[in-house]
């Protein structure tokens, strides 16, 4: 089954996948969206599951939230944040997209020699 053709990318869209990427080169926001992978949670599970000072976590969520990749929802004193599947689903698909082309191109004869 052939994929989808690639849609056309804007620079708008681009930077959107660049702070996607950029967020996902870090092995603790990695744990996070791992964890969240499994359903909304509190700040305090987060902080309690991957071992990290609440500053510190915090800084990783809202890299993450400025990236797109999860949401947050304040109930009362409370902060819950959840996957945004949409963002992982584009990100996952510009990757394919990337994978595909690099898989089917060809060393050009014409070179800057």
């Amino acid at each position: 089954m052939s994929r989808p053709r690639p849609r056309p990318i804007t620079w708008k869209r681009e930077e959107r996948l660049a702070r996607g990427y950029a967020a996902l080169g870090d092995a603790k926001r990695l744990r996070i969206l791992r964890l969240l992978r499994e359903g909304e949670r509190c700040v305090c599970e987060l902080t309690d599951a991957l071992g990290l000072g609440q500053s510190l976590l915090s800084f990783h969520l809202r890299t993450l939230k400025d990236a797109g990749l999860v949401r947050d929802r304040r109930d009362g004193r409370w902060v819950y944040y959840s996957l945004a599947p949409e963002a992982i689903s584009a990100l996952r698909d510009e990757l394919g997209d990337v994978l595909d082309v690099a898989e089917a191109s060809e060393p050009s004869a014409e070179c800057c020699g």
